[in-house]
């Protein structure tokens, strides 16, 4: 047997002033987008933003529905957004952010397991890292420099394709 540990390095900002201008606009793009999220159920509204590296910023924003999981998250929501309009051009940076009406978010904001591995895969498609900043409606900002740091064991279809699978 052998025992493995996996470490996440991030880094932590008390303010969003800490943040280059470039992640400062992303962040406020994100913090706009939930304004127009889809969240009668839950009350909880998520936005994202995302920095293509030509500079264009593509957003989106939690999309609930009755028949639940029918929904989609915002991270999903823009990713799928950029893919579309954008499909040649890389995703530098995702920043995420959320509000509640029922609760203060005082804490970064997580992506879920399915955003984290649609996030590996344009990741691994555009061959070089995204950086993901978490923040929620206020509190310390997390940013983390590449999708592996948030989902250390992604699924790859090309380990599956070199294996004949």
């Amino acid at each position: 047997m052998e025992e493995k540990e996996v470490k996440i390095r991030y880094t932590i900002y008390q303010t969003i002033e800490e943040l280059s201008k470039e992640e400062q606009l992303l962040l406020e793009k994100a913090k706009i987008a939930t304004k127009s999220a889809y969240a009668p159920y839950s009350g909880f509204n998520v936005g994202a933003a995302i920095l293509l590296e030509n500079g264009i910023i593509v957003t989106g924003n939690n999309q609930e529905n009755a028949a639940y999981p029918s929904g989609l998250c915002a991270e999903r929501v823009a990713m799928f957004a950029a893919s579309s309009h954008y499909p040649d051009i890389p995703m530098k940076i995702i920043a995420i952010t959320a509000n509640s009406e029922k609760f203060e978010v005082n804490f970064p904001i997580s992506p879920c397991g399915s955003c984290r591995q649609v996030m590996s895969e344009y990741e691994t498609k555009q061959n070089q890292p995204m950086k993901v900043i978490l923040m929620g409606s206020k509190g310390d900002i997390q940013v983390i420099n590449t999708i592996s740091g948030l989902l250390p064991f992604m699924f790859h279809a090309d380990e599956l394709k070199q294996k004949n699978i």
